[in-house]
């Protein structure tokens, strides 16, 4: 039921993702607002995702995951009531705010699940909910728009999310709260949360990670189809493939490969991780032949699957040592910062040293983080020698 739950949620999401794309287009929006309801979409996530995340311990996730359902399924059922751009960005930067109940909550209770189901597992969640954002949404929502309109497109999104509502009570009910008294609704929890990063050692490093693995599937993402088109003058078909190519190794390595991460261990796979992202960088960065875009895209998903992977088990073990619900508030801002990183900065330092070139910096990001992560491991044993088992946590 789990992978039911996030897969509805991802595959509703990439449909809205694409329809209000679209829907922006019909609407004869200009450049400058078509940037504003694409970045619309990031900034309640980045401001919200701390304060869920204390609103989880306080409140526990299952009321939270229901409010944020409803309200964001009103607010795309209402989006086109009003055929103007400008009210779709309001609508889109409104919607925002309200998504992080959803997967913070969910991310939550994964955490705790994750001791049931085994390590194993660990890539489930993110993949089914990438399956439905990246693969099957984009495709239902040209089919949808053509079929039912916009309209008839949004309130469809409007009853997926509210079928999550009725689905949720299985789900969350297997949720266990922390036995410790859940901390005073301040603000200065807040910053407690953000000093964590500065406190745990461990954290700290998991978030890097992140940071630097969101920011680099951003920027590819972003930005290999027009570096496909223009440096290796490839098909428009050829250079959208290099996508699918890379989302469909990233997708399998989180299903098929979490009992391989479990029996490496985590500095194995990182040190797996940190060879395979950069040699696939060094390819896309200096390629221009297809079938070496398409390995480097290859490498680049097995790679970043792999690290993903790794990341999910171990915020997993931080989450069971410090509080879950904090730990899901950091990790859902680090990894969309990540992303808004990857795709706004690389865009504008690639408009001045050619985007192919930011490949080949972003592998002297990731040599470094391969340093970080070796000096990190032997601290962290020190600091934690026996990795505290959840039930010890709580």
């Amino acid at each position: 039921m789990f992978a039911a739950l996030s897969s509805v949620m991802g595959i509703s999401v990439g449909v809205a993702k694409v329809t209000t794309t679209l829907y922006a287009l019909e609407l004869e929006a200009n450049e400058a607002l078509l940037g504003l309801i694409a970045g619309s979409q990031s900034i309640g996530v980045l401001l919200m995702s701390i304060p869920i995340g204390l609103l989880v311990e306080h409140l526990g996730p299952a009321r939270l995951f229901v409010l944020g359902s409803l309200v964001a399924g009103t607010l795309y059922m209402a989006l086109p009531a009003v055929p103007s751009p400008v009210f779709l960005l309001a609508c889109t930067t409104a919607i925002s705010f309200f998504m992080p109940l959803r997967f913070v909550s969910l991310s939550t209770v994964f955490m705790q699940q994750l001791d049931t189901v085994g390590e194993g597992k660990a890539g489930w969640y993110r993949g089914t909910h990438m399956i439905g954002m990246f693969l099957l949404g984009p495709m239902l929502a040209a089919t949808l728009t053509k079929a039912l309109g916009f309209r008839g497109t949004y309130w469809l999104i409007g009853v997926c999310f509210l079928v999550t509502v009725f689905m949720s009570p299985i789900v969350f009910g297997r949720y266990a709260a922390r036995s410790t008294s859940p901390r005073a609704l301040r603000l200065s929890g807040v910053r407690s949360d953000l000093a964590l990063l500065a406190q745990d050692i461990e954290l700290r490093s998991v978030c890097m990670i992140e940071f630097a693995a969101q920011s680099v599937n951003s920027f590819f993402m972003f930005f290999i189809i027009p570096i496909g088109i223009t440096v290796a003058q490839l098909t428009a078909a050829d250079a959208s493939g290099l996508l699918a190519w890379q989302g469909v190794t990233y997708i399998f390595a989180l299903f098929a490969l979490g009992g391989l991460v479990a029996r490496l261990g985590h500095e194995r796979v990182y040190l797996a991780s940190f060879v395979l992202v950069p040699s696939a960088l060094l390819l896309l960065g200096l390629s221009r032949d297809l079938a070496l875009l398409r390995s480097g895209g290859l490498l680049l998903g097995l790679g970043l699957g792999l690290l993903q992977i790794a990341n999910l088990t171990r915020i997993a073990r931080i989450g069971a040592r410090v509080g879950r619900g904090k730990v899901a508030g950091l990790h859902a801002l680090v990894g969309p910062s990540g992303g808004l990183f990857g795709s706004t900065v690389g865009g504008l330092v690639g408009k001045s040293l050619g985007l192919q070139s930011m490949f080949l910096l972003l592998t002297v990001l990731f040599g470094l983080l391969l340093a970080l992560a070796r000096r990190t491991s032997s601290a962290v044993a020190a600091v934690h020698p026996a990795s505290p088992e959840p039930a010890a946590a709580e």
